[in-house]
């Protein structure tokens, strides 16, 4: 018998999506379905992980520009 399994649609821009998809590939427990460069679906239980797991991610590659030195 088909089991169901209650997912969640994102939306998000090609490079964040390649960070979830490092991520499922570390437990292979968290894409459904990846149905294109900007789309795919996540494991309902598994979206707050995700978005913990990305701003952890999103820190450490996150550098504020720092204000240019005056040439004057």
């Amino acid at each position: 018998m088909p089991r169901a399994i209650r997912g969640v649609l994102i939306e998000c821009e090609p490079a964040i999506k390649s960070i979830i998809m490092h991520l499922d590939s570390l437990t292979k427990d968290i894409i459904i379905e990846d149905i294109d460069d900007c789309r795919l679906v996540v494991k309902e239980n598994m979206v707050d992980i995700v978005k913990q797991k990305l701003e952890e991610r999103l820190k450490e590659t996150y550098r504020p520009e720092e204000p240019l030195a005056d040439s004057d």
